[in-house]
Parts: C-alpha cells; structure tokens; sequence
C-alpha cells in the first residue's frame, strides 16, 4: 500500500558539522503553500519512519482529521558511535549538533516550508538520547522549539544540572514517557543502566513547574516495540485538533 502523503529529501552542507545532512521531509496529502503546518524535527529520523511508522500514522491521522497540518522531518545518524557524539549531554559534537538545529535547521525550513516560524509550531522528537538532546535543546531554546516529544530518554546528572539553571519553562509543552521495565539498559559503552527512576525524578520536577507536560509510565523495555505502540497518542496529544 503506497504512501498518501509525499517524502522528499533535503541537503544542509552544515558548517557546524562539517558535514552533508539529509532532512527526510513528509508532507501530508493535500500539502499546499497557502496552508500554515506544525513541523515536527524527529532525531533518529530513519528509525521513526521505519519502526515508528510515522508516515503511515501521518497518514492516518491527517485523513481522520485527528490533527492539524503537521509535516515531519528525520534526521539520521551515520553509525551508533555518531549517534552517540552528536546526542549524547557529554557527546563531543552535542554542541555543534545543537548549533545545527538551531543555526540551520530552522532557518532552512523556514525558508522552504510553511510553518508557523515561531517555537510554538516547532516540536522535537527523539527517543532515548535523542530525546534527551531534544529535551536539552528546547530547554536552552524555548523560543525556537516549543514542544517536545521524549521517549525514553537518558536523565544524568548533567541532564537535571542544566535544567536547574532554567529559570522559566512555561513556554514548554512536553509529552514525556518511559517503559515500566527500563531500570537495567544496556547502553552503547556497554555499561547498564537505570532509566527508570531518574525518568520518574524529572517528572516530579517538572510536575512542580509551571509548563505544559504530559507524563505517562507504558508497558515496556527500551525498545521500538515499546515506543512504536505510543507514538500514535504522542502525535495526536501534540498536534491534535
């Protein structure tokens, strides 16, 4: 069965990179220049579409008229060592992959599609330490990205460190889960750890702030076959009509 809407690929020769990205965009059907879209920016572009079935459920919901006019773009990783560089809070290209998105991203899709151009019409989507890096980047940048959606992510010391020195979160409207099973996670230094708890600490901290914020604790380990089962209500919870 094809794809009702269209994907098109873009190329940022990034500076800060140094590198060629590629912006995997879905466009809903029906796209048109005379409408305005929410954009949606997924790290771990490729899994999103492949395991998340994200434009499958785009799809879906766009011809329910279950949410409003959303258009998504991925945005992969070359191995899982550069995933880990460019997500990761203590990554050596973190900064520089931030700086992409903000510096970058933003102003090419601004030029190139029809959004909102403003954080409430940008969200940030990742799982694990893309959702972290989703997360952090909102936090520092609440006026270029408004939402967030974070599966799973990688709470660290370092992570709660620099949200306590964020005065003001009340821009923010997050949706925020994590697996009833994720306290032992294998992780790509080859250490496990506990997802869990310091999961359930950020919600008790965010739960105190004045912000928009969705929490839910779902059946599952740190896996696609979790997160993919949650996607549907984390798109229709952010961009619902």
């Amino acid at each position: 069965m094809g794809r009702s809407g269209d994907m098109e690929d873009y190329h940022i020769e990034s500076h800060f990179l140094n590198e060629t990205m590629t912006l995997k965009v879905y466009k809903p059907e029906h796209f048109s220049t005379l409408y305005k879209y929410h954009i949606c920016i997924m790290q771990d572009g490729d899994d999103y579409y492949q395991m998340g079935r994200v434009a499958t459920l785009s799809d879906k919901l766009h011809k329910e008229n279950r949410i409003e006019n959303t258009i998504f773009v991925g945005i992969h990783y070359r191995d899982k060592y550069d995933r880990q560089d460019k997500y990761h809070p203590d990554g050596k290209q973190q900064t520089a992959y931030v700086k992409f998105l903000v510096n970058e991203v933003v102003p090419f899709l601004d030029e190139h599609l029809p959004g909102y151009h403003m954080g409430s019409g940008r969200t940030l989507m990742g799982d694990s330490l893309a959702g972290t890096l989703a997360f952090m980047t909102a936090v520092k940048y609440p006026h270029t990205f408004g939402n967030v959606i974070m599966q799973s992510p990688f709470v660290s010391e370092h992570v709660m460190e620099v949200l306590h020195t964020v005065s003001d979160l009340s821009s923010l409207s997050i949706y925020h889960t994590i697996g009833d099973r994720e306290d032992d996670v294998p992780t790509t230094d080859g250490s496990r750890k506990n997802f869990l708890e310091p999961n359930r600490d950020l919600r008790n901290y965010l739960n105190r702030k004045p912000l928009t914020y969705f929490y839910h604790e779902i059946e599952g380990d740190h896996t696609w076959g979790t997160w993919q089962k949650d996607i549907e209500r984390a798109i229709i919870t952010m961009f619902g009509q």
